[in-house]
């Protein structure tokens, strides 16, 4: 295993992770909701809802058909970076966003989320390269703990100007901080191999073949049945990290800075839960570590729709950190264990099409039920338990190679 690989591996999850702290989580949706739209009975909310379903499902459609040219056309750095750049330059294009640029803001922030979210396919692709399978769970949690530091970090450089008179300096900081941190992997990372085709042939290869490319992936009993439960379990994690922000701000009074702060709480309780379970994904195998944190969620979704008191809002977000960074880590080893080689980016464009078809019917299922309910976000909560309950059943459908090998 190249150390210096690994380190500029981890690195890109260091630079990237500004993005969702501070553009889908802390900053920029209580802006584009609150400033942008402005929040009246729900409508703020439901904006923010479509363009976070709508970039998901762009990337849902796109990830693998990208990942399947990019596997047979030798071109994964590339495509890595240039959706990098396409979401470096959107977030920096927000520093022209004003009251009532209702679709300029939706539009930018589609980009830079299909940016952001088409450029991980890749990037999660390398971690069979880089690491071996007994150390894949470790790697991925040395890089999702390195993210969640990246992402403490990026509050950090916000905080002081993430207000109403100079929040337009917020979206060109995080987009360079995410360009210049992200350099080394582009450096350091393997180049791209010969690949068995051009990239124009594989490109046509990929339309014309794409229900081949489908059932490559359904073969894949336990693939295929992992990425099942995964659908189910990651979209209630994703839609609770792109609305709890609004769900601070309007549900327990946060005001922006007080949001912030309750990020950089959930930022480094994530950083130590994937540190925490980092090992015990490689020896106990990751199964039994999602089993553990799928369970955590359970309980914090059904305490979440209870409480009053923004005191203990701060302690589930601790609680919400910790199984945050642990379920993303051990998913990520979890996946990179199943996925035969060759298909790496094929596959993790299958991971991605799950998380983000998903997403596309989670804020869409909360948003609306907060708009039914005029502007009570509590019910939604309630809604995301069962997709926890509903993943947990699934997930144990699927056989552990690493528990498996162990057995043996």
């Amino acid at each position: 295993m190249d150390k210096k690989r690994v380190g500029a591996w981890a690195l890109f999850d260091f630079a990237n992770s500004v993005y969702p702290a501070v553009m889908t989580t802390a900053v920029f949706p209580l802006f584009y909701v609150g400033t942008v739209v402005g929040d009246e009975g729900g409508l703020g909310e439901l904006w923010w809802g479509r363009a976070v379903s709508f970039s998901a499902l762009i990337v849902a459609m796109s990830a693998p058909l990208l990942g399947a040219i990019a596997d047979r056309g030798g071109a994964r750095k590339r495509f890595m970076l240039f959706y990098s750049l396409l979401c470096i330059v959107s977030v920096s294009m927000m520093s022209t966003l004003e009251a009532g640029m209702v679709l300029r803001g939706f539009f930018l922030f589609v980009l830079a989320n299909v940016g952001f979210e088409s450029a991980l396919v890749f990037y999660n692709a390398y971690l069979p390269d880089i690491a071996p399978p007994e150390k894949q769970g470790r790697v991925s949690g040395l890089g999702f703990g390195v993210g969640y530091l990246g992402s403490a970090l990026g509050l950090v450089m916000v905080i002081q100007v993430a207000t109403p008179e100079r929040i337009e300096f917020v979206w060109p900081m995080v987009g360079a901080f995410f360009l210049l941190f992200s350099l080394p992997a582009f450096f350091i990372l393997p180049r791209d191999g010969r690949g068995q085709m051009r990239i124009a042939e594989a490109a046509r290869w990929g339309m014309s073949n794409f229900r081949s490319i489908v059932g490559e992936v359904w073969r894949q009993k336990e693939l295929r049945n992992f990425l099942f439960a995964f659908f189910f379990y990651i979209d209630a994690i994703l839609t609770i990290i792109v609305y709890a922000g609004v769900v601070a701000e309007e549900t327990f009074g946060f005001t922006q800075q007080q949001t912030i702060a309750l990020f950089l709480i959930v930022q480094f309780s994530a950083l130590i839960g994937a540190f925490a379970l980092a090992k015990p994904t490689d020896v106990l195998g990751p199964k039994k570590v999602l089993n553990g944190v799928i369970s955590l969620w359970i309980a914090t979704g059904i305490t979440a729709y209870f409480i009053q008191d923004p005191r203990l809002f701060y302690l589930l977000a601790v609680v919400a950190g910790i199984g945050l960074g642990s379920a993303q880590a051990a998913s990520r080893a979890f996946m990179s264990s199943l996925i035969p080689e060759g298909k790496e980016s094929e596959m993790f464009g299958f991971y991605a099409f799950c998380g983000k078809t998903s997403s596309f019917l989670g804020p869409q299922i909360f948003g609306t039920a907060v708009f039914l309910a005029g502007g009570n976000q509590r019910p939604g909560f309630l809604a995301l338990t069962v997709l926890f309950v509903i993943g947990l059943i699934l997930l144990q459908r699927v056989n552990d190679p690493k528990a498996a090998a162990a057995a043996a």
